[in-house]
């Protein structure tokens, strides 16, 4: 199926590794221009960068000033803006409870997962209205809608960022511009599966093994296994795509059947 893609100018946050790197690779492969914001470019970002049309650009977006440096950096390479995709977040699991997070910990999630969102957004929203269409792409979680404990002020941050996307799709779908977002279960990634990640963090707090914790999450889906980044990579090729051209102020889970509500 064609997306219609080639010779769209996109951006996508958080893209050195895990699905923001899969984003990349899957825009690029549709013949898209993107460019790659991140605050260390990984090894096979800069080697993708090097074989596609990738501009990896090194910046801090917890940082104020770094979302409007990212979408300057686009719009001076590439002369304008059709697509961007908010993945860039972070999770650190509370394994003491919701007693010890503190107003720092409270401020750098919020930061991370929902304000870094909303000031590349307001970066890139005036680009978007300039050419009269467009496609704005967030990915939360599901923790947006299934509040767990273990990782509140995330689940409190992404409940926030969904909020936005679905108030901001109200307000911009007049103007040719679809703001959609995607939820996320347990995916295979770094987030997850890294040496500090999820499952090796409750872990060592639970006095379990990582793979143990990470089976264990599996299994509460249908399916019986993680997300791949690839996937939700093909499910932001769609959104961003005039495929999906009336799709807008939605919200498209994949999670193997974890949430079993309707």
């Amino acid at each position: 199926m064609d997306t219609h893609l080639s010779g769209k100018v996109a951006v996508v946050t958080g893209a050195s590794k895990g699905i923001g790197l899969a984003i990349v690779e899957a825009l690029a492969g549709e013949g898209a221009a993107v460019v790659a914001g991140a605050r260390k470019p990984t090894a096979e970002l800069s080697e993708l960068a090097a074989a596609a049309s990738v501009l990896a650009v090194p910046v801090d977006l917890a940082l104020p000033q770094g979302p409007a440096q990212l979408i300057d950096a686009a719009v001076t390479a590439f002369g304008g803006l059709d697509i961007l995709v908010n993945n860039v977040g972070a999770v650190h699991p509370r394994t003491g409870g919701f007693l010890t997070v503190t107003d720092d910990d409270w401020n750098t999630t919020l930061n991370i997962n929902l304000l870094a969102a909303v000031r590349t957004t307001r970066a890139a929203l005036p680009h978007l209205l300039d050419r009269g269409a467009g496609a704005i792409i967030t990915i939360t979680s599901v923790n947006a809608t299934l509040p767990d404990p273990l990782v509140i002020d995330y689940s409190a941050a992404k409940a926030a960022l969904a909020n936005f996307s679905k108030a901001l799709s109200k307000e911009v779908g007049p103007h040719g511009i679809r703001v959609n977002t995607i939820s996320p279960g347990p995916v295979s990634t770094p987030l997850w599966l890294g040496e500090s990640g999820v499952a090796a963090t409750v872990a060592l707090a639970t006095g379990s093994d990582p793979q143990a914790v990470a089976k264990h999450a599996a299994t509460d889906s249908v399916t019986g296994r993680f997300t791949q980044p690839r996937e939700v990579a093909d499910l932001v090729l769609l959104l961003a795509s005039d495929r999906a051209g009336n799709i807008t102020g939605a919200d498209i889970t994949i999670d193997g059947g974890l949430i079993t509500t309707l």
